[in-house]
């Protein structure tokens, strides 16, 4: 862990390589007013919007919602199989049927699912506009650097794996509240400046305790949306592969905020790409999908806010991979690991392995965050 104590607040990063943007941003948190004891930093940090993705942030007596950001309850879940070997033309074959029952990118359902949690939610709210968008919306991948990813665990299993948030829904709540945010900041002359992205809503508001609202039903939005996929997977399994069995499903957000107590005070986290990893919280760290996952077990670090990173992290911006991988030996570097991936022209670039940080960096710089459980290898990949 490194501390940088030059501004208002200390910020404890687990990481070197943090990019000067990244860098700025958090100082921008550890000078906030409403900020509580330090910034953490996980080591897969890179610049977001307002905040940087994988980092931590505690604050008394408001929430900041682009501190949460626009994919709200997007994580991970996994399931471990019965499974020990699975062929090159059964992954193809299942891959196929993956594809058929799973709407990837901006793609949803024709017809509305029947699964979403239950609300009760004022006709003016967001998730009361979006509901009938969210009923087709459930049970779809999305673009970007989401995933349906297949697995040989070290415990000689195979693995399913799903990175997935709420859609368009959590976007709409997102973007819904952040505007008021920012324009309530400008009214009331708030000590934040404006460029800094990071407009407030404080928890004794209307629009607060609205957001909060909103924000945990898009978790639970999320939740529910990986578990239908996983389930619709599972299916596949099962008629495809005689005396198929599973366990239960690990999931994990890394998009939210919650109230907890640290350092003796009830505060809200923000955890805006990093995960839960109190001491024995299971959690999911995935790669590239040209390196290795990880199944981990948290240790409960208090200077961590007890969180761990969300992934290996992004090293290179979206356009910049485009324009400066290699198409060729991007594609090299997975079929040579046997690997169904998911490169297959320059505009896949932006999720090629060589856009992301080494996984086993990553992974060291938090040995003191999280143990590792399972070490998981892809076998085949579905990118959004």
């Amino acid at each position: 862990m490194k501390v940088i104590n030059t501004e208002k607040l200390p910020i404890k990063m687990w990481l070197e390589d943090i990019e000067d943007g990244a860098l700025a941003q958090a100082k921008n948190l550890a000078n906030l007013p409403f900020a509580f004891k330090h910034i953490a930093i996980m080591p897969d940090s890179h610049q977001g919007y307002g905040m940087p993705i994988g980092g931590v942030l505690a604050t008394q007596g408001v929430v900041v919602p682009n501190a949460v950001g626009v994919d709200i309850g997007c994580g991970m879940c996994a399931v471990k199989t019965n499974v020990k070997q699975i062929g090159k033309e059964m992954l193809i074959k299942i891959l196929g049927e993956i594809r058929k029952t799973i709407p990837v990118g901006f793609a949803k359902h024709k017809e509305a699912q029947n699964c979403l949690p239950p609300f009760e939610f004022h006709f003016e709210s967001i998730i009361y506009r979006e509901y009938d968008n969210a009923r087709k919306s459930l049970g779809t991948l999305g673009g970007g650097n989401h995933f349906i990813e297949i697995q040989k665990g070290s415990d000689d299993c195979i693995w399913i794996m799903i990175h997935s948030g709420s859609r368009n829904l959590g976007k709409q709540v997102a973007d819904h509240y952040n505007k008021i945010a920012v324009e309530s900041s400008e009214k009331w002359k708030s000590q934040v400046p404006k460029e800094w992205e990071l407009a407030f809503l404080p928890l004794d508001s209307e629009e607060g305790s609205a957001y909060l609202q909103e924000m945990n039903y898009c978790v639970e939005f999320a939740l529910a949306n990986r578990k239908l996929m996983m389930d619709r997977i599972l299916d596949i399994f099962v008629k495809e592969i005689e005396f198929f069995s599973s366990e239960e499903m690990i999931n994990i957000a890394h998009n939210y905020a919650r109230l907890e107590n640290h350092f003796g005070k009830n505060v809200m986290i923000h955890r805006k790409g990093a995960t839960l990893a109190t001491e024995d919280t299971v959690g999911i760290i995935p790669g590239s999908q040209g390196s290795k996952s990880y199944i981990v077990k948290g240790k409960g670090n208090r200077d961590s806010f007890n969180s761990c990173s969300h992934g290996a992290g992004r090293k290179m911006g979206r356009k910049e991979a485009e324009r400066t991988l290699n198409l060729v030996e991007e594609q090299d570097k997975l079929d040579s690991q046997g690997i169904l991936h998911s490169i297959s022209g320059v505009h896949d670039l932006d999720e090629a392995t060589g856009a992301y940080k080494d996984i086993n960096t990553v992974m060291k710089n938090q040995e003191d965050l999280v143990e590792i459980l399972v070490e998981l290898t892809p076998l085949a990949v579905i990118k959004g």
